[in-house]
């Protein structure tokens, strides 16, 4: 009985969350930039990364939709509702944390994208530091030898929601962009480190998103 109990709370609560960004995606006044760097490498066959902050996935979720992108979330009961989530939305999933599992999730991440799938990842996920990069994103970048697409999300109106990554919930209707970086190529010896690499094309282009629309003003 308390499974049967379970498993309704997952099917309300994903169900409920995938028609919120349905509802949100689908009526916002969205302006999108530079995804033509996406498209050509789609074409070229190569796998590649899509990074975004933890607390602008809404978005580029809902924009991507359906491409058969790949997302990794965790063996827990958040990550059991984030796979039903995205699921509903085309994403396919690998299951594992740097808790549990993380060993096993890397290395089938990393043999996805070097068989020219697209692996979608939070840079500072699933529990911060917020907007801080963790090594992970640099592991699988190096090891599937890929570039990394940096994106930034900008929305007004929105509501910043009281999680530890300040969640941009964007309100129907809102003026929206997304923008889509250059590829990032992390090459052995460059001068900076990988991880202030990719945080400062992801802060740039957050910045670049945010006056699109003028948020926060």
């Amino acid at each position: 009985m308390e499974r049967f109990w379970q498993e309704l709370e997952y099917r309300l609560i994903s169900f409920l969350a995938w028609a919120m960004i349905h509802l949100i995606g689908c009526t916002c006044r969205l302006r999108v930039i530079g995804y033509e760097r996406v498209r050509e490498l789609i074409e070229s066959g190569r796998g590649f990364i899509m990074a975004v902050w933890h607390g602008r996935t809404l978005l580029p979720v809902h924009y991507c939709r359906g491409m058969g992108i790949w997302a990794v979330t965790s063996l827990s009961r958040d990550g059991e509702i984030q796979t039903r989530i995205v699921g509903r939305l085309g994403y396919r999933i690998i299951r594992g944390s740097s808790g549990r599992g993380g060993v096993k999730a890397a290395l089938s991440a990393v043999k996805k994208l070097q068989e020219g799938g697209i692996l979608a990842i939070t840079p500072d996920g699933p529990k911060g530091p917020p907007n801080e990069v963790q090594e992970g994103i640099v592991f699988l970048a190096r090891h599937a030898r890929c570039p990394i697409i940096p994106i930034g999300v900008g929305a007004r109106p929105r509501r910043l929601m009281p999680s530890w990554d300040s969640y941009a919930l964007p309100v129907p209707f809102a003026r929206c962009a997304l923008m889509f970086g250059e590829p990032i190529y992390l090459n052995h010896g460059a001068e900076r480190p990988p991880e202030e690499v990719i945080k400062t094309a992801l802060d740039d282009l957050q910045r670049q998103a945010q006056l699109a629309v003028k948020e926060g003003c």
